[in-house]
């Protein structure tokens, strides 16, 4: 028997396995078995060269369970005792200390910088043997014993077999990996693919009402998974029947890409586009990255651009190491290039679809969308692809390029500035009449009704000249597309005062919510009031919501114009309704408030052009004095027109009217619309 102390500089190596690499303490098994699939592996590479004499037989690696331990068996190359001694008992860990200090958090950078996967073991197991035999003929089996710290011992053995042996005799405080189950998930996750078959244990059936064991072995691996074969030899059912081996309760996808790349870096995978209509965060991490079949992760940022990370689907590279870490991915070379063909390769494939069935890539439009938007907003470069087939959707359905839709509208929809207005809306049900309104006067809508379309906007009017979006519902149509001609209304300002302050009065106490009502000469046949809301502080509040920097929009009142149409026969009635009933109260007050004026006139112009300190104090009291009358004349006078409007049924009915309109009527002030509508039925 031969003791020794396991060659490191340092004697803290099991106190740093134990406790620094103990938060990724399950990726022991992937260590394991992937050491034991390169085993073997290089044993098939020794058959095939004929530098391995006798069969090489069943080559299944093997993973047992016991009441304190966990076995993992391989028949592969097996080892030599001066092999055990170079590979196991020297680990290259000069200048260790300073490496340690700075990457103690990240288990996998330290297994990856000093080669450690054996030594992976020591996270779970207080005590490790080896039992191995090398397929050299006439060779001595050996076993080696560590029980946590720099000794070990090694000795020969028994064992008929080539290949093999590590037994872990599992720590107290880390019991559950002699679950079954438990085991049995870590199995899936990381071994799922791996190119030599896995079994653990044996498949079970059901018998007398329980389930038993077969002989049959219950290997959890596929082999040679879809990525590794010809997209030659694959039908779409072959993609579609591996996505639900990969993700079992999802959709079916739109469609996949199959990467398959040897210069100037090794990647094969397929990614698919999955059905998503929102919530863009919950989708992530759904890639899977596999170095030669070997699960890594599943936290590709980095490897792929931040927008494909919403695509489902596998990559494998041997180029990116198995124990990749955070740094690795920002600093090397290859990793940038891989993102760069991906995302080549995305665009390229769905431009391919485009135009070879566009009428499909029009059916997926609404699902694929998001993908396309989110990569426009965070890569320049897709945005320089993506531009030729994204599409934009009317409110009747119908799909245009951006160059399409250009030429379609720029006749109809460009403004006396030379302007190219979009007109869109994001509810096609809650703004109807707004845009049948635009559609009457030969206009075309869009629908902008995805997540990220709000921000999509800014992008579209910063990357092209003249060109502006407009909520439909944002302005009265004659000022959505400003022209030459302008409807001039013939009421004096006076009159057009009254009306304001009548509906002004009647107009409900929202919560963040503040009405600016105006008159507007819009036509007889348009509603007597139409309610909207300002394109840019609509779009900013918006943008408060997915961008955190705009918050404080987020807080500011909702702004809506109210435009009463002086046109309309029944403001026109109310407006004579008005005058006619409140006469008397009025023709006194407005004679009293023109005298007001025409006083006010004369005091201002003969203070006018002075300093201060050149107008007597009498002067600027009658002034102020003047002043204040007026105010309590014109209070007086709104106090007449709002007690008016507050009997009044036709500007309650007009207000409800246009407030139903904008989704805004609700509760008690619903409640009563209802039974007015019905009184005035009556």
């Amino acid at each position: 028997m031969q003791k020794g102390n396991i060659g490191v500089t340092t004697e803290n190596i099991f106190p740093i396995i134990k406790k620094f690499l103990y938060s990724d303490h399950e990726i022991f098994l992937r260590e394991l078995i992937s050491n034991a699939v390169d085993a073997t592996q290089k044993l098939k590479t020794l058959a095939s060269k004929g530098e391995m004499k006798g069969e090489m037989g069943d080559l299944t690696i093997r993973v047992s369970l016991d009441k304190d331990t966990i076995t993992i068996s391989d028949r592969g190359l097996g080892m030599t005792a001066e092999e055990i001694d170079k590979y196991i008992n020297q680990i290259a860990f000069s200048g260790a200390n300073d490496f340690l200090a700075k990457y103690k958090d990240d288990a996998n950078a330290i297994i990856g910088h000093f080669g450690l996967g054996f030594y992976s073991a020591f996270m779970v197991a207080k005590k490790v043997e080896l039992v191995t035999r090398s397929y050299r003929e006439d060779a001595q089996a050996m076993k080696w014993t560590c029980d946590g710290s720099p000794e070990f011992t090694l000795e020969e053995t028994e064992k008929a077999d080539r290949g093999t042996d590590i037994i872990l005799y599992i720590d107290d405080d880390c019991r559950e990996f002699l679950e079954e189950s438990r085991l049995s998930s870590l199995l899936r996750k990381y071994c799922h693919f791996l190119p030599i078959p896995v079994a653990f244990g044996k498949k079970k059936e059901w018998k007398d009402g329980k389930q038993v064991e077969t002989e049959e072995d219950n290997v959890i691996n596929n082999t040679t998974p879809l990525w590794t074969r010809k997209p030659s030899e694959l039908k779409d059912e072959d993609y579609k029947a591996f996505y639900r081996e990969l993700y079992p309760m999802s959709d079916e996808p739109l469609f996949w890409i199959h990467l398959n790349v040897d210069y100037p870096f090794n990647l094969t995978g397929i990614l698919y586009f999955p059905r998503i209509k929102s919530n863009i965060d919950l989708q992530k991490n759904k890639i899977q990255l596999y170095c030669n079949q070997v699960y890594v992760t599943d936290s590709v940022e980095g490897i792929v651009p931040d927008f494909l990370t919403l695509l489902h689907g596998v990559i494998d590279s041997p180029d990116i190491p198995l124990n990749v870490s955070r740094s690795y991915l920002q600093s090397d070379s290859n990793v940038k290039k891989i993102s760069t063909y991906i995302s080549k390769k995305v665009s390229d494939r769905l431009q391919s679809i485009f135009n070879s069935d566009r009428k499909d890539f029009e059916s997926k439009w609404d699902d694929l969308k998001i993908f396309i938007h989110y990569g426009m907003l965070t890569e320049e470069d897709f945005y320089d692809k993506a531009n030729k087939f994204a599409l934009l959707k009317d409110t009747d359905a119908h799909y245009y390029t951006y160059e399409e839709y250009q030429n379609l509208t720029k006749g109809e929809q460009t403004d006396k500035e030379g302007n190219l207005i979009y007109l869109y809306a994001n509810n096609a049900e809650e703004q109807f009449s707004y845009i049948e309104a635009a559609k009457n006067k030969g206009y075309n809508v869009l629908l902008m009704d995805g997540q990220l379309d709000v921000a999509l906007i800014s992008l579209l009017e910063r990357k092209n000249e003249k060109t502006r979006f407009t909520r439909v519902d944002s302005d009265v149509i004659d000022r959505l597309i400003v022209k030459d001609e302008v409807h001039e209304t013939t009421l004096d300002g006076n009159k057009r005062e009254m009306l304001a302050t009548m509906f002004r009065s009647q107009m409900p106490r929202i919560d963040k919510v503040e009405f600016n009502v105006e008159t507007q000469a819009l036509g007889e046949n348009v509603a007597p009031i139409l309610i909207t809301q300002s394109e840019y502080m609509r779009r900013m509040k918006e943008m408060a919501r997915i961008q955190p920097g705009m918050s404080f929009y987020g807080e500011m009142p909702d702004m809506f114009n109210v435009v009463v149409n002086t046109d309309n026969k029944l403001v026109k009635n109310v407006l004579e309704d008005s005058e006619a009933t409140c006469a008397a109260d009025l023709t006194p007050l407005e004679l009293t408030l023109s005298d007001l004026e025409k006083r006010h006139e004369e005091l201002h112009k003969a203070q006018e052009g002075k300093k201060d300190d050149e107008i007597a104090t009498a002067d600027k009291d009658a002034l102020e004095e003047v002043e204040k009358k007026m105010s309590e004349e014109r209070a007086k006078k709104d106090s007449i027109l709002s007690d008016y409007a507050g009997k009044n049924s036709i500007i309650h009915q007009l207000v409800d009217l246009a407030l139903l309109q904008n989704n805004m009527l609700k509760g008690e002030a619903l409640s009563k619309f209802i039974k007015r509508s019905i009184d005035l039925i009556g």
